[in-house]
């Protein structure tokens, strides 16, 4: 059924991705920016997904690179002390650079046309499937694509929701303004190079009897670590010792 379904997208959607992660079975399409609203028209009108699940936006600054150091390893296998490599470990005004050379020894944007994608998820529920869209804006200056509201009313709220945070633009949106930060806000905070700091400090002032709004100063960089697994020649020491010491219990028993 999965495999049935997936040829039939790839035959009517010819310039479209297909993408299908099993064993989980899940469906997806990669599309255009051209091709992004008239796609999701077909597959609501042609492919019965009437029902309108989510959409967000996602920035693929940094991914797939390390954003942490691991030199240093726990004989358990993970780092303890890292050290931050890439966005997040920076200051409001810094930023990293995503240029790399390329072999004729000049500067080229690896991620031109590839940082900021809108992710969307449908349903339809007479045939029980579910399948993604994702589009990739094609100007990472000024990420822009066609707004869904008129496909989905309901898509209204979520496009607000990742223009705000990812500052990507819905062509043909009735109302796009920010929906989660003050209207005054700078900056887009969930892009990679927005700083995890923030740009500006809130207090009261109690002589101006108000909130106000400063640089940040007392706040310094940092960034999420999770626990990263190594494989590690400690680490499988300790895993054999483990394993002797539980041996030699259940022998004794």
């Amino acid at each position: 059924m999965i495999a049935d379904f997936a040829n039939q997208l790839a035959s009517r959607f010819a310039d479209a991705m297909i993408e299908v992660a099993q064993p989980r079975g899940e469906i997806g399409l990669v599309v255009a920016p051209a091709d992004w609203l008239a796609t999701c028209l077909a597959l609501r009108d042609e492919f019965g997904f009437d029902t309108f699940i989510d959409l967000c936006g996602v920035d693929y600054l940094s991914y797939g690179n390390d954003e942490w150091d691991t030199d240093g390893v726990s004989y358990e296998g993970f780092s303890r002390g890292v050290e931050g490599q890439g966005p997040g470990r920076f200051k409001w005004g810094e930023q990293p650079s995503h240029q790399v050379p390329d072999p004729q020894g000049t500067e080229v944007d690896e991620l031109a046309g590839r940082r900021y994608a809108v992710v969307l998820h449908l349903l339809s529920v007479r045939h029980n499937q579910r399948v993604r869209v994702r589009c990739f804006a094609a100007d990472n200056s000024m990420p822009l694509v066609s707004s869904l509201v008129s496909a989905w009313p309901s898509a209204n709220w979520f496009e607000r929701e990742a223009f705000d945070l990812f500052g990507i633009i819905f062509e043909g949106h009735p109302d796009l303004r920010r929906i989660l930060t003050d209207y005054g806000f700078v900056g887009h905070p969930f892009r990679k190079d927005f700083p995890l700091i923030g740009n500006v400090e809130v207090r009261y002032d109690a002589e101006k009897q108000r909130v106000v709004y400063e640089p940040v100063t007392s706040v310094e960089p940092r960034v999420l670590v999770p626990r990263v697994i190594r494989d590690d020649a400690d680490l499988a020491t300790a895993r054999a010792e483990s394993d002797n010491r539980i041996l030699d219990r259940e022998a004794r028993r």
